[in-house]
């Protein structure tokens, strides 16, 4: 992590922090105490009817919310609407002796609050050949999904350098596509890299770098109340072992990596060279694993974006086999929808109409409701729960997540240094 993106994460939760500072309390009233030992869990439901449109007279008994398969009684309920915030029930309080606090409250309109959406560009994964799309997608991100009031940050992951701090000002945002540039290995450079018990070259060090960087960002959301928090993850999906078979020697155009009688006899007698193999799916859901968690305890969607757009077939001259490649976009997308099927977002894979994609985003983000509810398993050893959120009336269907964490104490590790490879 560079000390830039940490200052990033910690510049967007100090951010989050002070907004939501209570407001002062006059003169003379008591200032009513919390409990400290319960937590508030949130979570974003979106009701659509039949035709797909979104239902915004729904009340809380309306709906219904299941930890793990036991009903939650709703605690704070929150409309969000042509974007206009109605904070329609606040969370319990928990009174001093002898205070007697209202047990409801009239509808509050609080005025336009606006998103928190952050753009992430993993411009160590596609290729500089994308970059010229990229950098159309990102204009398109501004004009099509960013509105007044939304607060936006953008961070790639490698060397376009891109670190802008939640601002209100798009105009920034716009300004830093002119920056972005690609780095990704082409299918015929990964033939070409030195192999290792990580994989090819850098490719596990350049996951666990991207990885990292979201993290941090998507950490610090945990913070913020009460609007929608939206990650626009711009990637072309990952593989940790791409293209083993032709890597090994079993592919149809070039007979093995170059014609190599020798390597094939390697990896088949030394397993130092197969162990990346058996490891890498393993490894790399651990690491998807790890990042929805984060949103989800943040109340965080990921909407990941393939800017490859629709793509079949690659050019012979990359030394790679169709069919193999086609196993190769399939692995890469399947990453790109468990990110967002996980953390109730949408996955923009295998379309070429970015445009139709990011307006669909955004009706996902304008209208929504915000469900708070104490859980009622005090158990801090059932780390990972499951939620359901339906409603009562009829025809009526709602996008929530599926899951949560419990926060628990230090920080995902940092990503190592680069494998030192081997010649064979």
């Amino acid at each position: 992590m560079r000390p830039a993106v940490v200052a990033l994460a910690l510049v967007l939760s100090g951010w989050a922090l002070s907004a939501q500072s209570p407001a002062p309390v006059p003169s003379g009233a008591q200032q009513p105490t919390f409990r400290a030992d319960v937590a508030l869990v949130t979570t974003d439901a979106i009701p659509r009817d039949q035709d797909g449109r979104f239902v915004p007279d729904l009340s809380k008994d309306d709906f219904i919310v299941r930890e793990d398969g036991v009903d939650q009684r709703i605690d704070a309920f929150v409309l969000v609407h042509g974007g206009r915030t109605f904070n329609l029930l606040a969370p319990p309080q928990a009174a001093p002796e002898g205070i007697v606090l209202p047990t409801s409250r009239r509808p509050v309109d609080t005025g336009g609050s606006g998103r928190v959406i952050i753009i992430f560009i993993d411009d160590l994964h596609f290729e500089v050949d994308y970059t010229p799309h990229v950098r159309r997608l990102v204009q398109q991100i501004v004009d099509n999904l960013l509105h007044e009031g939304d607060l936006v940050a953008m961070v790639s992951s490698g060397p376009s350098a891109i670190e802008i701090e939640p601002t209100a000002d798009h105009r920034l945002i716009a300004a830093a596509a002119t920056r972005i540039r690609g780095s990704g290995p082409s299918p015929a450079e990964i033939f070409r890299m030195l192999e290792s018990s990580s994989g090819p070259g850098d490719i596990r060090f350049r996951a666990q770098v991207a990885f990292q960087t979201m993290y941090s960002m998507v950490g610090s959301l945990d913070q913020v109340r009460n609007r929608r928090k939206a990650v626009i993850y711009v990637s072309p999906g990952y593989d940790l072992d791409p293209f083993a078979e032709g890597r090994k020697g079993k592919d149809r155009i070039m007979g093995g990596r170059f014609g190599d009688p020798m390597k094939a006899l390697i990896d088949e007698e030394n397993p130092y060279f197969r162990l990346s193999g058996v490891r890498a799916d393993a490894d790399l859901f651990l690491l998807m694993q790890e990042l929805t968690l984060t949103a989800n305890r943040a109340n965080a969607s990921l909407f990941t974006i393939d800017p490859r757009g629709l793509a079949g077939v690659v050019d012979t001259g990359q030394y790679v086999d169709q069919s193999e490649f086609r196993t190769f976009l399939q692995k890469s997308t399947s990453s790109l929808r468990f990110l967002a099927e996980e953390t109730g977002g949408i996955a923009v894979v295998n379309d070429n109409d970015f445009a139709a994609a990011l307006k669909r985003i955004d009706a996902e983000t304008s209208d929504y409701y915000v469900l708070g509810y104490t859980s009622s398993n005090p158990d801090p050893r059932r780390r990972v729960r499951q939620l359901e959120v339906t409603t009562k009336r009829p025809g009526v269907t709602v996008a929530a997540r599926r899951s949560y964490s419990l926060k628990t104490p230090g920080t995902p590790p940092r990503p190592p240094a680069p494998p030192r490879t081997k010649k064979k």
